[in-house]
């Protein structure tokens, strides 16, 4: 995305993010005993923090050489902002249910409200930065002996950034290591932020481990930053960028073809990535979005692992998402193929969590019972 575009975006989405603020502004300061200079001053609080995010967004999208780092006020910053942005979304929310039911706009309906929300994002907070780990059995038809058991490990949506730093990526990567698997897919969205404002933050991916081999494929957000420069960084760390293209893994007599696809902001191809490839006993597809499931399908492999919806990431955008996106979270069977959506390692703009629970994800590989 160019810095027109980014701008053009940011003026459409600030101004309705202003708007919902000001809503919520009205039932704050509606029954609120302040006339003259000192409303005038609560209506600028009420701006303010509905930019406060905006801005941080803008400032992280300035150009760095590496030598200068986001200090510890603008970090401070960062998390006010997007914790604010997160309380805001509730209040949002609330406010528009007690509109719905016609509740009286009293000072103790807007304190039950503010205490109510206040404590939803603390409790979110706390949750988003415990990623549990999920252990799926995927049963694929026909397996050879040899790759039954195999295991996949999957992190994907980490989002490393403002409020995403490198003390919590040591702790996914020493969990992720600690569960030795056979091989690890990093299925996108990996950092919002330039390199090198990020690099010794995305450092610890350099030492996931696993004898088959890390693998990575971009994200929607990869896009909106250096989609090039990232992918750089991660092959510098070592991992095996996978571009609409094909590698084969081979345990014993078992062959597992290994493909990974670009975002569909770009030319996503499923079929093209496996184009010429030998014969394999399982094709496995790394896509960050799962809409690419239905041409995986078409085009022969037996799983896919997606990421990109975070599962809605907390109440009630976890329900509202169903309405946009086919397949949320879990395990899905697609006709002849089986689909996991991840719901997301990290999390993205506010640091919360509530109703659809960070993950990082170990997939076993079976032979399908007959």
């Amino acid at each position: 995305m160019n810095r027109l575009q980014f701008v053009a975006r940011l003026g459409i989405v600030g101004g309705l993010w202003t708007l919902l603020n000001v809503y919520v502004g009205a039932h704050l300061l509606g029954p609120a005993p302040l006339a003259g200079l000192p409303r005038l001053l609560a209506w600028g609080a009420v701006v303010i923090v509905a930019w406060l995010p905006l801005v941080a967004l803008a400032t992280a999208r300035r150009e760095t050489d590496g030598s200068h780092h986001r200090g510890s006020l603008i970090r401070l910053l960062d998390w006010a902002a997007y914790t604010m942005m997160g309380l805001s979304s509730l209040l949002i929310v609330a406010f528009f249910v007690t509109d719905l039911l016609r509740l009286p706009a009293s000072a103790r309906v807007v304190l039950v409200v503010v205490s109510g929300a206040a404590l939803l994002t603390l409790v979110g907070i706390v949750l988003a930065r415990r990623p549990r780990v999920v252990r799926v059995t995927v049963p694929i038809a026909d397996l050879p002996s040899d790759l039954a058991g195999f295991r996949i490990l999957q992190l994907s949506d980490l989002h490393i950034g403002p409020t995403i730093r490198r003390r919590f990526v040591d702790a996914v990567v020493d969990r992720a290591n600690a569960l030795r698997p056979d091989l690890v897919a990093v299925t996108g969205d990996v950092a919002d932020g330039l390199v090198p404002e990020l690099r010794e933050h995305v450092a610890p991916l350099g030492r996931l481990h696993a004898p088959y081999g890390s693998y990575f494929v971009t994200g929607n957000h990869e896009y909106y930053w250096d989609v090039r420069g990232w992918i750089a960084e991660l092959r510098r760390l070592g991992m095996e960028v996978l571009s609409n293209e094909h590698r084969i893994v081979q345990r014993g007599a078992g062959r597992l073809l290994l493909a990974g696809v670009t975002d569909l902001s770009a030319a996503s191809d499923p079929a093209g990535a496996v184009a010429g490839a030998p014969p394999s006993d399982v094709r496995v597809l790394l896509a960050h979005q799962p809409r690419s499931a239905f041409a995986a399908q078409a085009a022969g492999y037996d799983l896919q692992l997606s990421g990109h919806t975070h599962g809605g990431q907390y109440f009630p955008f976890n329900l509202l998402v169903r309405l946009f996106q086919p397949f949320v979270a879990g395990l899905h069977r697609l006709e002849s193929m089986w689909l996991y959506v991840s719901r997301g390692t990290g999390y993205w703009g506010p640091p919360l969590r509530l109703g659809a629970p960070a993950e990082i994800t170990l997939l076993e590989l079976q032979p399908s019972p007959r």
